[in-house]
């Protein structure tokens, strides 16, 4: 190759050389407290009621995903949740304050949904069939799955205005379905009243104070009907957006006792339809503007209900069905981790993904039961993200995210770095501050900065520096072919597919040095376990 064709090519490869960034950050963990602790399943995912017929932005992504009519018998379906040893699944959503359940005395038809534009929500009532129940049932058992089923918390009300109704709560039919379920033996691990009903409401909205009383009597009737039967299950509410003044209510009118957990909705990127939403997932910024609503809902459970805890009951970034292209793709992942971390640092028992299938949000492809990204990333979590959420400071730019928990079930720590930019490789430089203790007790005399008394200590974490043949397990998450919304997830370089069974397939890390540097690319994630790292709160 001649000179002038080598500086054609070096002249053509410049910029992209000057455009790659490399920050070298420093990472302390603290190992000696939790700050927050999760459920043991934590993730959770729901399975909803909309028809075929839902249909936003000239889209109807809905197909066969409702409970009334998914195919049960799709062994896709089955794999992908026996995958997770037991995932939390929430059966609920907007039409839930529509259905009746085809049992006792009901004293008028039970019919399947139909389109009625004068409606709430542009339906009919619907109706959910025992034999239908039994169905999902058995496919819950066979799957171990944990089910919280999301209760008609309209029934009996009267509509007064556009979007308020009143009256008490009409409890006849979820009595006898409870009571159906109760006694065919069906484990149910929550009951959850109603759905976005809250605060200023999702179509409709009911008075906080009657809420709280309806709750009372909803859980005086769930401790009749499990007298006999355990274990009895949680009591969830109200399963809808955050509002300060309608949650404090509602706490103090139901009381000690009643509400184990209160379920709360996020739709933080605003509209599917909104064309800014791979940039809003890229946005740090934008991202942190919900930790708002996480630490207020804390502190309305520490003041005025401390009995409770707070979960996600339902999130699915972008409402309406989500983003076409972007909420069933790889980007979405950056949203979705990020608000798996952020969430449980907030003291969140429970996170609930819209949807398990079903929209552009489903973890699985609506017509294919092929998973997407996302799926992985919720797969990865819970496999390696455990109960004790540890706190996590460093000198990074807010372009990489950073969360920490004891690894699940096992010894040691896992680290989730999440890298929002696209041009910076970021080299990451971990430190536990139980080393950092020791130092400052061997030089009690000397003070220096973070950064610097980092770099005077060891840059890799293990029980003994002579440990040289540790390793740590890494599982760096990439687009094929670098397509941000590519339907197609790499780990470790490698495609995420289904086995030829149509088995999910095994999500195994690299093995690395524990001495190597650390390092996260441009537009990655990165699941780092430390098998070694000494934590005394993650024994």
């Amino acid at each position: 190759m001649g000179f002038a064709s080598f500086l054609l090519i070096f002249l053509a490869l410049c910029p992209a050389f000057l455009a790659q960034v490399v920050e070298d950050t420093e990472f302390l963990i603290d190992g000696t407290v939790k700050i927050a602790e999760t459920d043991d399943n934590y993730v959770c995912a729901t399975l909803d009621w909309w028809p075929k017929e839902k249909c936003n932005y000239n889209e109807c992504p809905w197909g066969s995903a409702s409970l009334i009519n998914l195919d049960l018998s799709h062994p896709f379906l089955a794999n992908s949740i026996q995958a997770f040893n037991h995932l939390r699944v929430r059966l609920g959503g907007s039409l839930q304050n529509r259905i009746i359940y085809d049992v006792g005395n009901l004293g008028s038809p039970c019919h399947p949904f139909t389109k009625q534009g004068d409606e709430l929500f542009g339906f009919s009532n619907g109706c959910l069939h025992m034999d239908r129940w039994d169905e999902l049932n058995s496919f819950f058992n066979k799957t171990g799955a944990l089910v919280t089923f999301g209760l008609n918390a309209l029934r009996g009300r009267q509509r007064t205005s556009k979007r308020v109704w009143e009256g008490n709560w009409d409890s006849s039919n979820a009595h006898d379905f409870i009571d159906y379920t109760v006694s065919k033996g069906y484990q149910i691990h929550s009951w959850e009243f109603g759905n976005e009903l809250s605060g200023k409401g999702i179509g409709a909205k009911v008075d906080a104070e009657q809420y709280g009383e309806d709750v009372i009597h909803l859980n005086n009737l769930i401790d009749q009907l499990y007298k006999h039967f355990q274990p009895r299950p949680l009591l969830l509410a109200p399963g809808g957006f955050y509002d300060k003044e309608w949650f404090e209510t509602f706490l103090e009118v139901s009381g000690p006792g009643t509400v184990d957990a209160l379920t709360h909705h996020i739709y933080n990127l605003g509209p599917g339809s909104d064309l800014n939403l791979v940039n809003k997932i890229l946005n740090p910024l934008h991202l942190n503007k919900i930790a708002d609503t996480f630490s207020n809902l804390t502190q309305t459970i520490e003041i005025n209900g401390p009995w409770t805890s707070a979960w996600v009951g339902e999130s699915g970034g972008a409402f309406n069905n989500g983003g076409p292209n972007v909420s069933n793709t790889f980007v979405n992942s950056f949203w979705y981790l990020d608000q798996l971390g952020m969430a449980a640092i907030y003291h969140t028992k429970v996170y609930c993904r819209q949807t398990f299938i079903g929209g552009n949000y489903g973890l699985l492809d609506t017509s294919t039961f092929v998973p997407n990204p996302d799926y992985y990333s919720a797969l990865l979590w819970h496999r390696l993200m455990g109960k004790g959420v540890l706190a996590v400071s460093n000198n990074a730019s807010s372009y990489l995210r950073s969360y920490t928990h004891c690894t699940r079930h096992r010894a040691g720590v896992t680290l989730l770095l999440i890298n929002l930019s696209n041009q910076t490789h970021y080299g990451v430089n971990i430190e536990s501050s139980v080393s950092i203790t020791s130092h400052v007790k061997e030089k009690s005399n000397h003070k220096s900065s973070f950064v610097q008394r980092l770099k005077k200590t060891i840059s890799w974490v293990g029980r003994k520096s002579s440990d040289v043949t540790l390793s740590r397990e890494e599982y760096h998450l990439t687009p094929l072919d670098g397509n941000l919304q590519s339907r197609t997830m790499l780990l470790n370089g490698k495609p995420l597919q289904l086995t030829e069974n149509g088995h999910i397939p095994s999500l195994s890390p690299v093995l690395v040095n524990l001495k190597s540097p650390i390092s996260v690319s441009p537009l990655s994630i990165k699941f780092i376990v430390f098998p070694n790292f000494s934590s005394p709160v993650c024994t």
